[in-house]
């Protein structure tokens, strides 16, 4: 589905990913871990080619989208949900669900089905669906942003730190709702997150990022009980 083909990725002049490769395949949440500033937003922008990229390759559903604007990559059906949420703050839920269908061309029934396909996902969002994004609770946001993802029938869903800001039962909330998109309609999905826990109980696999490098990687069961994971990341 996704692979990267030992990507360098660079902030101007600064290099901030080093020779890196990742896949992601058909049906599955891999989850990128690591500290603050090790790399795993860069990684993200480099998919989405918001970040400067080096040299490497970036292939999605076999295609090398090396050159392609972020446009093109959106409608190629890379869904990226971004760190911080990143709502329109004063339009609508409805406003902001609509967003998400830009590049769809659906007729306005085919539109309206899709909203209330979201609307049944998320119950809540419907009773707040007139309410502008930056009145709602984080956690509401942060469904505003899944559903927003979700209107263009991605492909593949790139989520973006999506336990930051929020309370512990909505981190969990969350995340059951990622695995339960996942399992129903078999969208694969890349997780870049913070929370190693969540990340690593979400996932089938996993990547460690460090300084830019990937230090490790494996399955998710298996990394998490690593005596070196669970010290630095789990902190147990």
């Amino acid at each position: 589905m996704l692979t990267l083909e030992h990507c360098n990725v660079f902030y101007g002049e600064i290099q901030a990913l080093y020779d890196a490769s990742l896949e992601v395949n058909e049906g599955e949440i891999v989850a990128i871990i690591g500290a603050n500033g090790a790399g795993k937003t860069t990684t993200m922008k480099s998919i989405m080619n918001t970040a400067k990229r080096g040299s490497g390759n970036w292939i999605f559903c076999g295609e090398n989208i090396n050159t392609l604007e972020t446009a093109l990559i959106v409608r190629k059906g890379i869904s990226y949900l971004p760190e911080g949420r990143e709502l329109f703050p004063s339009m609508s839920v409805m406003e902001n669900l609509e967003m998400g269908a830009v590049y769809k061309k659906y007729s306005k029934a085919e539109l309206d089905n899709k909203i209330e396909e979201m609307f049944t996902m998320f119950p809540r969002l419907k009773e707040r669906r007139k309410q502008q994004a930056r009145l709602l609770s984080g956690g509401e946001q942060q469904m505003v942003v899944i559903a927003r993802g979700l209107m263009s029938e991605p492909k593949l869903l790139l989520c973006d730190e999506p336990s930051l800001g929020l309370a512990p039962i909505l981190v969990a909330e969350t995340f059951d709702i990622l695995a339960r998109i996942n399992a129903e309609k078999k969208i694969p999905i890349l997780i870049v997150e913070q929370n190693a826990y969540m990340a690593l109980t979400t996932s089938s696999r996993c990547y460690v990022l460090e300084n830019g490098v990937i230090a490790a990687s494996g399955n998710s069961k298996e990394l998490i009980v690593s005596d070196k994971i669970r010290k630095a990341y789990l902190g147990v």
